[in-house]
């Protein structure tokens, strides 16, 4: 009994091809729509989406794809879909479509098959793995990139011709579907982008030294003016993450992270610079040798890049990846827009560190002069020099080196008024802490000195037997080091408001007013 059930079910099967080719052959309607319920009524769908396949489909998609390779291995544009793809949605629409329409009716039962899936997909995705498997290779991510969205369309070109919501999910669904999709590992092309755009900035920031670069002359033509080149390379290497022929949609989560990684590295290369310079060596780590090397011209060009680079990545930068992820949800976009603005304030947040290594470096030039002022006491103790009545050669240099970095070339041309202004009072506010420090321990050693030298010269008198109620009436020698230092802060105010700096607004300099002055000036500041 099985073997006649066997045999019958043979018989039958082979019936039911025999008429279904037919019609197909013919594009028989009426035989195809009832062909198609048999196999609905039989359970047999597989057959007939095979059969329609190994027919049909088969008969010219291999050739498409085969015929537009040359089979030469290794070049790229030989491995290219997007051609393959128009031709083959011409065939469907020609050859293919009667079929699909027939099984798409409407109440027919025939929505069973799934002959997109495992009929048209099926065999281009078995043509394109033999012939052009490169295709599918992320090792070459732009003509990977160009195929995997060019197989998106094509796919999206599919679900066309479903009826509904549901044959597009159950499409979907299909275990062709799916391994379709796998074929393309955006994972891996991920990881090769990242290696790429990384590996780019990190070869800009482990130089020696700073690079600067000329705008015009710049790769990318539009970089905001910013004046070092690796600033010019966060510029790019941000925008190559959101580039058209980079980014991946499905990844937007990979790319923003990556964004956002690529302003961590810029931030923590300029901080870990500071550091070094600032206690005084690079270290263990090479990286930091530029910051060791610069002068403060260099920095301006930082601060002017940082800015320019805040304004860039909050404004159109934030703008065009808002843009392309317009289509998520409101709380995700703002989510990205506040990770993007947290990217940029972690840059801003670095200008006032910057501008104090200027400062830093103005104020230790200076007190290189300013020390000269202890050559005040070998000048005035134990001669009979008379009051002073003018400056110090050295005061004039105090301030040379703020001057000199205010009037450069670069301070001039990118150094904003608000930033200038910092600089300014902040440097005039150090040096003159360490001009009072200096002074005010001068004056401590000299008065002490001279406290040494009365009472020894009242002991000489008394055993002398002299009267050691004698008192000279000469000036002495603490009080002309005290006027010469008045004489030279004074000179140091004038050179003070001649920068726009108020000194009699600066604690110290009233500190060392009131060190200096003779007694009848001590509480009016006026030079």
């Amino acid at each position: 009994m099985e073997k006649r059930i066997q045999n019958a079910s043979l018989l039958l099967d082979a019936s039911l091809r025999h008429c279904f080719v037919d019609g197909l052959e013919h594009r028989d309607a009426n035989a195809i729509y009832n062909c198609l319920r048999a196999y609905a009524a039989i359970d047999n769908t597989r057959s007939a989406e095979e059969i329609f396949r190994s027919t049909v489909v088969a008969r010219l998609i291999p050739k498409i794809i085969s015929h537009n390779s040359s089979g030469v291995v290794g070049e790229a544009s030989q491995d290219e879909l997007d051609e393959d793809y128009k031709q083959i949605k011409q065939y469907i629409e020609k050859d293919c479509k009667f079929l699909l329409e027939i099984s798409s009716t409407e109440n027919s039962g025939l929505h069973v098959f799934s002959f997109l899936a495992n009929s048209i997909l099926k065999e281009v995705l078995s043509a394109i793995q033999k012939g052009k498997p490169g295709a599918f290779s992320p090792g070459r991510p732009t003509e990977f990139l160009k195929n995997y969205r060019a197989s998106l369309d094509f796919l999206a070109h599919l679900e066309g011709y479903c009826p509904s919501r549901s044959a597009v999910a159950k499409f979907r669904a299909e275990a062709v579907y799916i391994e379709f999709m796998k074929q393309w590992n955006v994972g891996v092309y991920f990881s090769l982008r990242f290696q790429e755009i990384a590996g780019a900035l990190d070869s800009a920031l482990t130089g020696a030294s700073l690079v600067p670069i000329q705008t015009s002359h710049s790769q990318s033509g539009n970089t905001e003016d910013l004046t070092l080149r690796q600033s010019v390379t966060l510029l790019e290497c941000l925008r190559s993450c959101w580039r058209e022929d980079v980014l991946v949609l499905s990844c937007s989560d990979k790319f923003l992270r990556l964004s956002l990684q690529l302003l961590s590295r810029y931030s923590n290369w300029l901080s870990a610079g500071l550091a070094a310079r600032k206690a005084g060596n690079s270290g263990s780590n090479p990286v930091s040798e530029w910051a060791i090397s610069a002068i403060p011209d260099d920095f301006v060009y930082i601060i002017h890049d940082l800015n320019c680079l805040v304004a860039n990545i909050c404004g159109d930068f934030m703008g065009h990846v808002i843009e392309l992820l317009s289509s998520c949800s409101t709380e995700l976009v703002d989510l990205v827009k506040q990770s993007i603005l947290q990217g940029g304030k972690s840059l801003k947040d670095l200008v006032p560190r910057v501008t104090n290594s200027i400062i830093e470096t103005v104020v230790e030039k200076s007190v290189e002069d300013l020390r000269q002022l202890k050559g005040i006491t070998a000048t005035y103790r134990m001669t009979n020099k008379p009051l002073p009545v003018r400056h110090s050669p050295y005061v004039s240099g105090v301030l040379r080196p703020l001057k000199a970095f205010l009037d450069g070339e670069r301070a001039a041309t990118y150094l904003a008024r608000d930033i200038r202004d910092k600089i300014v009072q902040g440097a005039a506010v150090e040096i003159t802490g360490r001009y009072h420090e200096l002074a005010a321990d001068l004056v401590s050693v000299a008065r002490k000195t001279e406290s040494s030298l009365q009472r020894i010269r009242q002991g000489a008198q008394r055993r002398a037997g002299a009267s050691s109620d004698v008192s000279d009436h000469n000036v002495s020698d603490t009080d002309k080091i005290c006027m010469q230092l008045f004489l030279d802060i004074q000179e140091y105010g004038r050179n003070l408001s001649a920068l726009g700096v108020e000194a009699e607004k600066i604690p110290a300099y009233r500190s060392l007013w009131q060190c200096v002055a003779p007694a009848d000036r001590q509480n009016m500041i006026s030079f």
